[in-house]
């Protein structure tokens, strides 16, 4: 089979005037990048329609073997369309940091992606540099506020805005800067987050009109004065200016699939250290225009999902209904105990093993109560078997199961699991509720979180979490929802601890507020919001050769 990139590089695009009138998009509501993207005004909302419905797509725990969540997202709406559906993927904008990391691009894969692949996964429309842009120039205000006589008693200790930069770069998580002479600044202790784990991407995402993002980076919490209270954005004067460059980064991207399905790529936060969703505004605006919205929530249902649920939908007034998880038989033998090297060796009773982690997710989408399938994205190694052997797991669960080729045969290859989804949607009226209540306690949303949806113990909380989390209560934030930091591989948060744990504790080791975004960040374990390089990273392999054909990118 042809790699991504060849795929991508022969595809048939439309011109996006016409992806848009698909969608009875009025061109004069777009702001073209070329032939085939576009950014759509936010007046575009302004239209009488009935809203379509949303269709979340989430996932069993990461492997290495990879599971196709954003594949299946890309393909599942090629295949609503081809039952003559109006449907529209919504999905996140790649990060620079894994695109030159490890992981890799995240525009879909082999007959089911977005295109054009190589500008989505490098400078798209240059929304994450204008983030990081206005993340940096607070920074830089806040420090010339220091500079310059310190009129807000800035503690320089408890300066908690941090820099940003879209890379995998560990050795600009902890920094000293303003070394040199007077006029070079105050010496401080700082550091750099990934741009996408800054709180400027999670209100970018979260904001629902130019009013409101105003309103939510006006209440970013950046330091703290020698009397412990609160120093917002506001008060450093910068709410304007971020606002002014976030001007054009806040109207969702408009591109196209390779069956020229329409796909809404906009904002890019991480799941593992921050909530994991694509915009708010793209979201409605798929909405108000199509019978059905496929979106997507980063990495496993413990993560994405839980968050799309309980952050995203609560703040922005959705109610999704229909969840596709997607599963993979190569995951669920890592699962079960098999090494990655002999995931092509047939393992009936690995599968059997393995799916308890399936049935963990499975549970945790019930929690919602929201109508699910779950679609396996059948792989060439797959044998009958074990095919046959997840069937019957499944029948016994009495969950609906649907295999899904849309990597091979793109659309064709997802009629099945669309036919399902629909078909339960269909018999089954979502009852959606919320995992906690935003004003239980800090302490225990966190633990409802940690136990409901991990299947922890007990949860401990690190001296310093304590000190914070009274800080924040005492402050007016306590009644915010939880972003719950925490490694992407398992339920627990150590990595190695693979299917369904049982019988560990959650250790928070800090909490950060969010003030603007609207939530608390609980950071367990190990995990970074500035990631580090692989020991080969994939920038070793991306080239561009002489005729300008961009390789190594897939």
């Amino acid at each position: 089979m042809k790699t991504d990139i060849q795929i991508s590089n022969e595809a048939t695009l439309l011109p996006i005037e016409e992806i848009a009138g698909q969608l009875g998009i009025d061109e004069q509501n777009l702001t073209h990048f070329g032939k085939y993207k576009a950014k759509i005004d936010l007046a575009a909302l302004d239209v009488e329609k009935e809203d379509g419905k949303l269709i979340l797509v989430t996932a069993i725990t990461p492997t290495p073997a990879g599971e196709g969540k954003t594949t299946t997202n890309v393909g599942l709406s090629m295949a609503l369309n081809k039952l003559g559906k109006l449907a529209v993927t919504a999905i996140r904008e790649p990060s620079l940091g894994p695109s030159f990391g490890m992981k890799g691009g995240a525009a879909g894969g082999g007959y089911a992606q977005v295109v054009p692949m190589v500008d989505i996964n490098l400078h798209f429309t240059g929304d994450i540099h204008a983030i990081t842009a206005a993340n940096n120039l607070l920074s830089a205000m806040i420090d010339n506020s220091i500079y310059q006589g310190n009129p807000h008693d800035i503690d320089v200790r408890r300066v908690v805005w941090k820099r940003a930069l879209d890379m995998n770069d560990r050795a600009l998580r902890n920094i000293t800067i303003g070394l040199g002479g007077l006029g070079d600044g105050i010496p401080r202790q700082d550091g750099f987050n990934i741009t996408v784990a800054s709180e400027v991407m999670a209100i970018l995402c979260l904001a629902d009109s130019i009013e409101d993002l105003k309103t939510r980076l006006s209440r970013m919490i950046v330091a703290y004065d020698r009397q412990r209270q609160p120093i917002t954005c506001d008060m450093i004067g910068a709410t304007g200016a971020l606002t002014v460059l976030l001007y054009e980064a806040i109207k969702p991207n408009l591109v196209q699939t390779l069956e020229n399905t329409p796909a809404l790529i906009h904002g890019g936060p991480f799941a593992n250290i921050a909530h994991g969703c694509n915009s708010v505004l793209a979201t409605k605006i798929g909405l108000r225009y199509a019978d059905y919205v496929v979106t997507e929530a980063g990495f496993g249902a413990d993560l994405g999902a839980e968050k799309f649920f309980d952050i995203k939908c609560r703040q922005a007034g959705l109610k999704p209904d229909g969840v596709v998880i997607v599963a993979t038989l190569r995951a669920l033998k890592m699962h079960g105990g098999v090494q990655k090297d002999a995931l092509a060796i047939e393992n009936v009773a690995a599968i059997s093993q393995g799916f308890a982690n399936l049935e963990k997710h499975m549970e945790n989408v019930e929690l919602f109560g929201v109508p699910y399938i779950v679609a396996i994205n059948r792989f060439p190694t797959d044998t009958d078997a074990e095919v046959a052997e997840l069937t019957r797991l499944m029948e016994e669960k009495g969950v609906p199961v649907a295999l899904s080729d849309v990597f091979s045969k793109g659309g064709e290859g997802g009629l099945e699991m669309a036919e399902k989804l629909l078909e339960v949607m269909d018999k089954n009226e979502p009852k959606f509720e919320y995992l906690y209540d935003t004003d239980d306690t800090i302490e225990n949303k966190i633990k409802t979180i940690a136990t409901k949806i991990y299947g922890a113990n007990e949860v401990h909380f690190s001296k310093e979490a304590m000190t914070s989390l009274k800080l924040f209560e005492s402050i007016g934030h306590g009644d915010l929802p939880i972003c719950m930091a925490k490694t992407q591989y398992s339920f627990s948060d150590d990595p190695k601890k693979l299917g369904r744990p049982s019988g560990f504790d959650i250790e928070i080791r800090e909490l950060r507020l969010s003030a603007g975004a609207g939530f608390i960040v609980a950071i367990t374990g190990a995990i970074m919001t500035m990631p580090g390089l692989p020991k080969v990273p994939a920038a070793n392999s991306i080239d561009i050769l002489p005729d300008g054909e961009i390789v190594g990118l897939f």
